[in-house]
């Protein structure tokens, strides 16, 4: 694809706590080059400023990665001269900021280049207490737009009076997955699983992921489904004891349900293949990585009705969303899903992946975000600035 002269510069202010190295964070954090190489993709010029202990540059597949030194009592970026010499170096026709919770540098950001637009991007942030709000409001009032895994994830930033009316929210994943499909059969040979249904579980053991309402559920299921098999895979666990304890007090759940513990997430992708849905019961969650992957494998999901699972199942109509907390609700979805014709419904998920959530996908709906933001504020777009091919960004006001 030729190269658009559109040119963003993605923004991190978050400084790694275990101090990294440049190169090391390059390996360690996915996130960093997978969300900029997915605009690259478009076409479109990508460079990224990333807080860091270290000072350094590296090019990586035509993204430039600028890093920046944070050091003192209080550290942020924006004190240190280099970041406003990248800025005025860079020209950028827009700057998106991973992170919500960084009011004061976007605030500073937006007086060094007050004619740029800002994005926003939401990275399981939550709305502040009531005495850091307007510090937050601050910072968002400089956005030109918002992205979430979802756009009914901005509510509760609209009701603590964070997010002004106007601002436009784009409903774009967080991030996405290179898993793939594959022969279940030779996936149950290598990991060793199996069921009819077979249930994969992969998140922690804790309240948020409330464990206890699916195994009520598959208990209930089990009724109906004398085959079915459920696989945990989790590493915090803090509800071990109250699982192991509800799994052997129930016959249903005895021998039915396996506590796999931690795995190496190379293995996830084999155990996503060998499974017939993926389950999770999840009260909140800032996107959904394990529902991603799952996807990714063309793996059913039958999920909780929350924000952003629903964005990534396109509502539900991909798999099946369950209320939060239901036991019932939960059995009732797993029997819906586990009586349609299994490769149809893995075929339909993986190509549902690749339309809406895929890196591909996740590029073009950010560039039509970018787009859009440098049209409505009435700034010329780049002579020659690529449209996207296919893919777009859902916004609201």
């Amino acid at each position: 694809m030729g190269r658009s002269s559109l040119h963003v510069v993605q923004i991190s202010f978050y400084l790694d706590p275990l101090a990294r190295t440049p190169a090391q964070l390059l390996r360690e954090w996915p996130s960093l080059v997978d969300v900029a190489e997915a605009v690259a993709q478009t076409g479109s010029r990508v460079s990224v400023i990333q807080a860091c202990s270290v000072q350094g540059e590296i090019t990586l597949k035509d993204v430039n990665y600028n890093f920046v030194q944070v050091a003192g009592p209080r550290p942020s970026m924006v004190h240190n001269g280099r970041f406003a010499e990248l800025l005025r170096h860079l020209r950028p026709d827009v700057i998106h900021v991973h992170g919500l919770g960084f009011a004061r540098d976007v605030a500073a950001l937006a007086a060094m280049r007050p004619r740029v637009p800002i994005i926003i991007q939401d990275h399981a942030d939550r709305v502040p207490r009531i005495w850091h709000r307007s510090r937050w409001g601050r910072g968002l009032v400089s956005a030109s737009g918002v992205v979430f895994t979802g756009a009914a994830k901005a509510e509760p930033f609209r009701r603590a009076g964070l997010m002004s009316p106007v601002i436009k929210v784009f409903d774009v994943p967080e991030s996405s997955s290179r898993f793939s499909p594959g022969s279940r059969d030779e996936a149950r040979r290598v990991v060793g699983i199996h069921g009819d249904p077979c249930l994969l579980w992969v998140g922690h053991l804790n309240k948020n992921k409330d464990p206890l309402t699916v195994l009520d559920g598959v208990a209930e299921a089990s009724e109906h489904l004398p085959g079915l098999r459920l696989w945990c895979c989790f590493g915090v666990a803090p509800l071990l004891d109250a699982v192991r304890r509800r799994i052997r007090r129930d016959p249903r759940l005895t021998g039915r349900v396996e506590l796999m513990g931690r795995v190496a997430h190379s293995q996830v992708e084999c155990l996503m293949r060998a499974s017939d849905l993926f389950v999770l019961g999840s009260l909140r969650e800032g996107s959904g990585y394990a529902l991603i992957e799952a996807l990714a494998c063309g793996l059913p999901p039958v999920v909780t009705d929350i924000p952003s699972f629903a964005a990534l199942t396109d509502q539900g109509r991909i798999g099946a969303l369950w209320p939060r907390a239901d036991h019932q609700g939960f059995c009732q979805a797993l029997l819906a899903v586990a009586a349609k014709p299994r490769d149809l419904v893995r075929a339909r998920v993986r190509a549902h992946f690749e339309a809406e959530i895929s890196f591909a996908a996740i590029g073009c709906k950010l560039v039509a975000a970018y787009q859009h933001l440098l049209t409505t504020a009435q700034v010329d777009l780049p002579a020659g600035s690529a449209t996207p091919a296919s893919g777009s960004a859902k916004w609201s006001q």
